[in-house]
């Protein structure tokens, strides 16, 4: 599995540090059953505060091999179509400045 981070507290990245490897920065992989994984995922979701995350697994029940979860803002949005999991952009918000 491999779970990627942005913007999150510097806690929750010691956190994964003790379950995964950090490859990159914010970038965990490591290989564990559904129990720990989703014990892994509560904790993301639950101290990912404003940032954001996704993590990655395989699953040989589904035609592209792998499952794909978010939390957080990020344009990027994991959708089903048909069974095949694809990723689906948001429109980019626009931010005006009323003091002009």
């Amino acid at each position: 599995m491999v779970i990627v981070v942005e913007n999150v507290p510097p806690r929750l990245r010691g956190r994964l540090g003790v379950w995964l490897l950090e490859v990159r920065a914010g970038v965990y992989v490591g290989e564990y059953g559904r129990k720990v994984r989703d014990m892994i995922w509560y904790n993301v979701t639950a101290g990912v505060e404003d940032g954001n995350a996704v993590m990655c697994w395989t699953d040989s029940s589904n035609e592209s091999g792998f499952r794909v979860l978010t939390c957080g803002a990020n344009r990027r949005e994991p959708m089903d179509w048909d069974g095949i999991q694809l990723v689906k952009f948001t429109a980019e918000q626009v931010w005006k400045d009323d003091k002009t």
